[in-house]
C-alpha cells in the first residue's frame, strides 16, 4: 500500500492533520497558564489530547507509505519508502513529538499540561499542508491574508496566556499593569480572564490604545519584548498586504491592457474628448465583464502541449463552426487554435469596411454584428454567435474578382467578442499541411463559384500554372537526382584512380627488386668475350 503525494487523498489528509496540530499549539499554552480552564474541563482536554495523539500516529503511518519520485518515476516499494523515511530528519521530529511524556502527569500533576510541549514539533507538517492549500486554491491572495491573520491570532493568544501567567506570578491587582484582582466578581469568570488578556495583548501588538505603564522590572521586560514583536508583526502585515496588492495589480495588467498608460498617451497628444470617452467605455466593458485580451501572455509559462490542450478545450468548438475548416484534420485545427486572437468591438464600431484589403478572418464568439450599406444605417443581414466572415480573403485564391478585398461593411451592434485569424498565421500553419492547403483552396473556389466571384479563365490559367509548376518541380527533382548520381560516380572514379596508381607503384617496386637480384644474362657474356678476341686478333 503506497500513497501518491499528488493524489487527492494525500491532500485531504494534510488538511485533516492541521486540526490536531493547531489544537496543540492553542490549547497546551492555554491550559498551562489558565489552570482553572484546564482543570474544569479536564476530561474534555484529555480526550482531545489522545485523539490528537492517535492522529499523529496515523500520520506517521501515512508518511511511511507516501511514495516519492526518483528520476520522474513514483517509487512505491515499501522497503525503499521505509528506509527513506527512517533516515530522514522528519522521522526524528515525528518520533520526538510522540514520546509518552504524559507519564510526567504522575510526577507534576494534571494541572501541568506543559509536559505535552513536545507535541508542538509537528509544525513542519502544518507548513506543508498550508503550502499545498495555497498552491491549489483558486484565491491565493485571500488565502495568504487568512494565513497571516491566523498566525497573528496564535501569537496574540500565546502572549495573552503569558501575560496572565506573569500577572499570577506578580500578583493579581498588585498594580495597574497586571490583571485585576480575581476576587472581584467582575474579573473572576474564566471567560472574562481570557478575553481581557487577549484584548490587552492585541492592544500591545497593534500599538492602538493606551496601555497602563509598567512599574516592575518583569513588566518592563515583558513590554520591551512585546513591542519588538509588535514591530515585526506590523512589518509582516504591511509587507504581506503590499505583496497582495502588487500581485492583484500585476494580475490586472496581465489580464487587461494597461489603461493608465493609454490615458497618459491620450492626454499628451490632446486626443478629442469623444474618442477618449469611447476608449474609456471599452476599458470599462473589459473590466466589468472580465474580458481577457492577453491569453497567450497568461499561458506562455505552460508547456506547449498544455497550452494546446487549453486552447483546444476553449476555442476548438468555435473554430469547428467555420465551414472551410469542418473537414480538416484535427492536428491542423490544434495548430490554428493557438493562433486565434480575441478582439472586442464597441457598439457602432466597424469591424471591416467595403474595399479594405482582408488580412484576417473573424469568428463571432458573442454579440451581434450587422451587414450595412455604405450609409451605415441600412441593414442587409445580422450575424450572431457562431457566424464567421472574411475566410475567403485570407486564402489568396487566384481568380477572385474581389481581389482579396472586403465586399461588405460589417458593424458591431453592441459589444461583440470576436476571434481573428490572420492570413500570415494561416499561411504559416498550412505550410506544414500541403494536403490541407489544397483542400481549403478547393473549398474556397467552390464558395466563390456559388457567389459568382471566381473568374473561370483565371481558374483555368491557375490550373495550367499549377501543371507547369508541377512539371518544373518534377524536373528539378530529376535534376537533383542526376546531380547526386554524377557526384557518386565522380567519387567512385576518383577512388578507382587512387587504387590504380597504388597498384602501379607496387608493380614498379617489385620490378626494381627483381632487377637487383637477377644474375647477368649468359648470351650477353659470350658476345663480350668474342669481341675481345676479335679486337685482340
Amino acid at each position: 500500500w503506497a500513497i501518491d503525494p499528488a493524489e487527492q487523498f494525500y491532500y485531504v489528509w494534510l488538511q485533516v492533520m492541521t486540526v490536531p496540530i493547531v489544537y496543540n499549539w492553542v490549547i497546551i499554552i492555554l491550559r498551562t497558564c489558565f489552570t482553572a480552564i484546564g482543570l474544569n474541563y479536564l476530561p474534555v482536554w484529555l480526550t482531545l489530547d489522545y485523539v490528537s495523539d492517535l492522529m499523529y500516529t496515523a500520520d506517521m503511518t501515512v508518511t511511511l507509505h507516501t511514495g516519492f519520485l526518483d528520476q520522474g518515476i513514483l517509487i512505491k516499494d515499501l522497503t525503499r519508502l521505509r528506509k527513506r523515511y527512517l533516515r530522514s530528519r522528519y522521522f526524528m521530529w515525528d518520533l520526538v513529538s510522540l514520546l509518552p511524556t504524559d507519564f510526567l502527569y504522575f510526577a507534576f500533576g494534571f494541572e501541568t499540561p506543559l509536559v505535552r510541549i513536545n507535541r508542538l514539533l509537528r509544525i513542519p507538517r502544518l507548513n506543508e499542508a498550508l503550502d499545498r492549500m495555497e498552491t491549489r486554491t483558486s484565491y491565493p491572495n485571500t488565502f495568504r491574508i487568512t494565513k497571516l491573520m491566523i498566525y497573528i491570532f496564535v501569537l496574540i493568544h500565546w502572549n495573552a496566556c503569558l501575560y496572565f501567567a506573569l500577572s499570577n506570578y506578580i500578583g493579581f491587582g498588585s498594580d495597574k499593569w497586571v490583571y485585576p484582582n480575581i476576587t472581584d466578581p467582575r474579573f473572576a469568570s474564566m471567560r472574562r480572564q481570557y478575553f481581557y488578556c487577549f484584548w490587552f495583548s492585541a492592544q500591545i501588538f497593534t500599538t492602538v490604545g493606551d496601555t497602563p505603564l509598567p512599574s516592575r522590572e518583569e513588566e518592563y521586560l515583558f513590554m520591551i519584548a512585546d513591542l519588538l514583536i509588535a514591530v515585526l508583526v506590523f512589518a509582516s502585515i504591511v509587507g504581506n498586504v503590499g505583496n497582495v496588492i502588487t500581485s492583484l495589480r500585476d494580475r490586472d495588467n496581465v489580464f487587461f491592457p494597461n489603461h493608465e498608460l493609454v490615458k497618459a498617451y491620450l492626454r499628451s497628444h490632446h486626443i478629442s474628448k469623444e474618442l477618449r470617452q469611447r476608449i474609456d467605455n471599452w476599458y470599462q466593458h473589459l473590466h466589468i465583464n472580465k474580458k481577457i485580451m492577453r491569453e497567450n501572455e497568461i499561458l506562455q509559462q505552460l508547456p506547449l502541449h498544455m497550452r494546446t490542450e487549453i486552447a483546444v478545450s476553449v476555442h476548438l468548438p468555435t473554430l469547428s463552426k467555420v465551414t472551410i475548416f469542418q473537414s480538416c484534420e484535427k492536428s491542423l485545427l490544434e495548430e490554428l487554435v493557438l493562433k486565434l486572437t480575441p478582439q472586442v468591438f464597441s457598439p457602432g464600431e466597424y469591424v471591416c469596411r467595403k474595399g479594405d484589403v482582408g488580412h484576417e478572418m473573424y469568428i463571432i464568439k458573442e454579440g451581434k454584428l450587422a451587414v450595412v450599406a455604405d450609409d451605415g444605417v441600412t441593414e442587409f443581414a445580422v450575424l450572431s454567435a457562431g457566424n464567421f466572415f472574411g475566410e475567403i480573403s485570407i486564402l489568396n485564391i487566384k481568380g477572385n474578382k474581389s481581389g482579396n478585398r472586403r465586399t461588405a461593411n460589417i458593424k458591431s451592434i453592441g459589444h461583440s467578442d470576436l476571434f481573428s485569424l490572420s492570413k500570415e498565421d494561416l499561411t504559416d500553419v498550412l505550410s506544414e499541411f500541403p494536403a490541407a492547403k489544397r483542400h481549403l483552396e478547393e473549398k474556397g473556389r467552390q464558395i466563390l463559384i456559388k457567389m459568382g466571384m471566381l473568374e473561370q479563365r483565371a481558374e483555368v490559367e491557375e490550373v495550367e500554372a499549377e501543371k507547369i509548376e508541377t512539371k518544373i518541380e518534377r524536373l528539378e527533382r530529376n535534376l537533383e537526382l542526376l546531380r547526386t548520381k554524377l557526384a557518386r560516380l565522380m567519387v567512385e572514379l576518383e577512388s578507382s584512380n587512387r587504387k590504380m596508381r597504388t597498384r602501379v607503384e607496387q608493380l614498379e617496386l617489385q620490378v626494381a627488386v627483381l632487377e637487383i637480384h637477377l644474375p647477368p644474362d649468359e648470351e650477353g657474356g659470350e658476345g663480350v668475350s668474342g669481341r675481345e678476341d676479335g679486337v685482340g686478333g
